[in-house]
């Protein structure tokens, strides 16, 4: 079957929570319109995440001062497990965000750790600055609502467990599960960095989907 804009739009008005309803608010303009091959992308990426459970809501299309950006984006309301701090974000972030968690992080919480992850922390997706918060350098790919990064769970037994001190910590099996879901985010990400990649990461992992193929 060819996916038409039109089949897009009716499937979508069926599938997405809460679709439609979302009001703009009084301070957006809105942007000029996505070229065709994005619009078609990004509907794709919303049946996907319909069809693998995961409850969203549109945003509108956000261009901000200094060149930063939300298009395409969405707002998890339910990806399974409880994540704070994340608010806009692209409709890809948001999809492999969704199997990594599924895919990769449960199933190294019960291999590794022997429980499940019932929580996960964040320093959030969307902001407007530059890579790595210094002057001059490029707007970041979260200045595109285009990452996230991961700080900290909370596990099934009621422990937590934080990237800034399990990753060279005592424990060897955080150290392992840490390790472990930050190769299975390369896999999923284009660009993943976790505390060995530079300073800026040493409390958390950054997984975006840039264009650089990175993993460190």
């Amino acid at each position: 079957m060819r996916w038409t804009p039109a089949l897009f739009a009716l499937l979508l008005t069926a599938c997405i929570p809460g679709g439609g309803s979302d009001t703009p608010p009084s301070d957006y303009s809105p942007p000029q319109a996505q070229p065709p091959a994005g619009r078609e992308a990004t509907l794709q990426c919303h049946l996907d995440l319909a069809r693998e459970g995961v409850q969203f809501r549109a945003l509108p299309d956000r261009r901000f001062e200094n060149g930063c950006t939300a298009i395409g984006a969405i707002q998890l309301t339910d990806v399974g497990v409880p994540t704070t701090n994340i608010t806009a974000m692209t409709c890809p972030v948001a999809r492999q965000y969704a199997r990594w968690l599924r895919e990769a992080v449960q199933p190294a919480a019960s291999q590794i750790l022997g429980t499940t992850v019932t929580r996960v922390e964040t320093f959030g997706t969307y902001a407007c600055r530059s890579v790595n918060s210094q002057p001059g350098a490029r707007i970041s790919e979260h200045g595109y609502a285009n990452a996230i990064d991961i700080s900290a769970f909370t596990l099934g037994n009621g422990r937590r467990i934080t990237v800034v001190d399990g990753w060279n910590g005592d424990d060897e099996r955080v150290r392992r599960f840490l390790r472990a879901i930050h190769r299975a985010g390369c896999q999923r990400f284009a660009v993943g960095l976790g505390p060995d990649s530079d300073r800026a990461h040493y409390n958390h992992l950054h997984f975006d989907m840039g264009s650089r193929g990175t993993c460190r």
